[in-house]
């Protein structure tokens, strides 16, 4: 099976893990097909005080730096790289509706006592997208 569009979501500190989800995604990409690459930056949670770190302007200005890092990194010709706000989940999910994607494939954090199985955003993304959803795992040295 293969795809016209594929969403990558990345975590930015885990750029490595975006490579191989984008290699993953080309496999999978039909001739001509576009890929393209989201990272979310999440806000603040409402408890959280407002100071001059999560001022918005400091909000902004790091969405920015990080879109320009991850488009050194991760960009090429075939991908196209974007940087939202939001709750990462939901971010995910509308832009994969929105935009029509046929895949998300994405990489997935090790799991935490909670989530047995998948992190918690791939967890998400997995029980609620509308399209095809790939989840790379590393294996877990047991």
């Amino acid at each position: 099976m293969s795809y016209s569009t594929i969403l990558v979501p990345v975590v930015p500190d885990h750029v490595d893990e975006g490579r191989k989800a984008i290699e993953t995604a080309r496999q999978l990409l039909d001739p001509g097909g576009r890929i393209t690459v989201i990272a979310v930056h999440e806000d603040p949670p409402y408890y959280m005080p407002t100071d001059a770190y999560w001022a918005v302007p400091a909000v902004l200005e790091r969405q920015e730096t990080l879109g320009t890092e991850l488009q050194d990194a991760l960009g090429s010709p075939d991908v196209e790289v974007l940087v939202r706000r939001g709750q990462p989940t939901r971010v995910i999910l509308d832009l994969a509706q929105e935009g029509g994607y046929g895949c998300i494939v994405m990489p997935s954090s090790q799991p935490g006592w909670r989530h047995t199985f998948l992190g918690s955003t791939a967890s998400g993304v997995v029980r609620h997208a509308h399209c095809s959803v790939l989840v790379l795992r590393e294996a877990i040295a047991g």
